[in-house]
């Protein structure tokens, strides 16, 4: 079972880093706890001291905060073979939520393992390390995105994201992917109200960029969306090369 949790893992390990067979077999004899919980539940909270960190290896996260007032800006959104609470190996309480997007299943690995296999196998810790630094060049990218783009680049920005992000693991078909979220979390992303949300999404869909569902999105005129976007995947570091 701990093997079939890791492939999550090494396959999204493997887009961004070089990692040789012990490497993989290191990934592959972690002990994981796996867990299968529902949409909108909170798997790590603001203020909790985990022991553990948590491999996404079914489903989709966010990483979000929440103001004193109650208003939620979610700072990132999280894919199958992302680990988003990693940081939590080295710092010790959480300073913001991981909440599921739709229905998941997760892997849960304990520091102590964690540190004992970085410990050992220092190319798997870089690799882990990079894709920190990865985390660190969407969320830059996320600031520019929510403080200077207007409404419709920032929209079509976001879904070339993930497009490209589900792309590399082999999550999309001909420019559909899944993406289960809602207008809500949608405007929490971009920090738009859910009003200009579905404007947004709608003059998209009129101007025969993108068709919609409630399970996902169909990119119709990737180039145009890239375009309008001023997209530049560079930010993504796609392979171990870049």
């Amino acid at each position: 079972m701990s093997a079939n949790l890791a492939t999550a893992l090494v396959t999204k390990l493997t887009v961004s880093n070089h990692l040789d067979g012990d490497d993989i077999r290191a990934i592959e004899s972690l002990r994981f706890r796996e867990r299968h919980v529902g949409a909108r539940e909170v798997i790590v909270a603001d203020g909790v001291r985990p022991g553990e960190c948590c491999l996404i290896v079914e489903g989709f996260a966010s990483r979000s905060k929440t103001t004193a007032d109650g208003a939620r800006q979610v700072l990132s959104l999280h894919i199958p073979g992302d680990i988003p609470d990693l940081q939590s190996l080295h710092l010790k309480v959480m300073d913001h939520d991981l909440v599921t997007i739709s229905p998941c299943t997760l892997g849960f690995i304990s520091h102590s393992d964690l540190r004992e296999v970085t410990a050992r196998r220092p190319n798997l810790a870089a690799a882990l390390w990079r894709e920190t630094l990865i985390d660190g060049s969407i969320f830059r990218e996320w600031i520019v995105n929510v403080g200077r783009r207007t409404a419709l680049p920032r929209m079509a920005h976001l879904l070339m994201e993930m497009h490209e992000r589900l792309r590399a693991i082999g999550r999309t078909r001909e420019g559909d992917f899944s993406l289960p979220i809602t207008q809500v979390e949608l405007g929490d992303c971009l920090g738009l109200s859910v009003v200009h949300t579905n404007r947004t999404l709608q003059a998209l869909r009129k101007e025969g960029l993108i068709e919609t569902d409630r399970s996902g999105f169909h990119l119709l005129d990737q180039g145009r969306l890239e375009e309008l976007a001023g997209f530049d995947r560079t930010y993504l570091h796609l392979s171990p090369s870049a």
